[in-house]
């Protein structure tokens, strides 16, 4: 009898550790994917920024055609560009200082941006100029596109953010360091309207 018994014990430990295991393997895997996941989203991010830096020379080089007296809106967007593609930070540094200071950057290169779109408005020859036309028309797509990845990023970010701090996940992500992603948030005081004026 005894030895009936001790093979039940065992045979319940076995199906026990089985058990455990495949949780334990599942919910590991299930981390990785999603962390690697939300790197893919990060990647994305950084290649429309990158888009949108890579845009900014040529479009600074036709206005400075045109408008001579522009010199320090450009000099400006031109810093704000050199500042914004100089700040590291890549999927595994996500930290939400790391990833406000890269938000800065990116907003100090948007708003100066929009500087320099607001003056090119008094050269009528260079609105109509072919080429920055489509260099605008590029720069505004790109900026569509940042905001989407932006926008699928943090869901991606919220997703992992999620999984990982419920039970028993947590137990495993804290095991194996699986940390929180920061999100991208609004910048200060988009929640106003613009004011438009004519």
């Amino acid at each position: 009898m005894n030895i009936k018994k001790s093979w039940i014990i065992i045979g319940v430990i076995v199906i026990l550790g089985l058990i455990l295991y495949s949780s334990f393997r599942g919910s590991y895997n299930k981390m990785v994917k999603m962390e690697q996941n939300v790197e893919a989203q990060w990647s994305n991010v950084e290649n429309v920024y990158q888009r949108r830096a890579d845009l900014i020379p040529n479009l600074v080089n036709t206005v400075k055609g045109y408008a001579e007296h522009e010199q320090e809106t450009l000099q400006k967007v031109i810093e704000a560009r050199s500042e914004a593609t100089s700040t590291d930070i890549n999927a595994d540094n996500l930290s939400p200082e790391k990833l406000q200071q890269f938000q800065q950057s990116q907003s100090a290169l948007s708003s100066a941006l929009s500087r320099l779109m607001v003056r090119v408005e008094r050269y009528p020859n260079l609105k109509a100029n072919e080429n920055f036309k489509q260099l605008q028309a590029q720069l505004e797509g790109t900026e569509n596109r940042i905001s989407v990845e932006r926008r699928r990023f943090n869901e991606a970010a919220r997703s992992y953010n999620t999984y990982i701090s419920q039970f028993p996940q947590t137990i495993f992500a804290n095991m194996f360091d699986f940390e929180e992603k920061a999100y991208f948030e609004a910048e200060e005081g988009a929640e106003e309207a613009p004011d438009v004026q004519f």
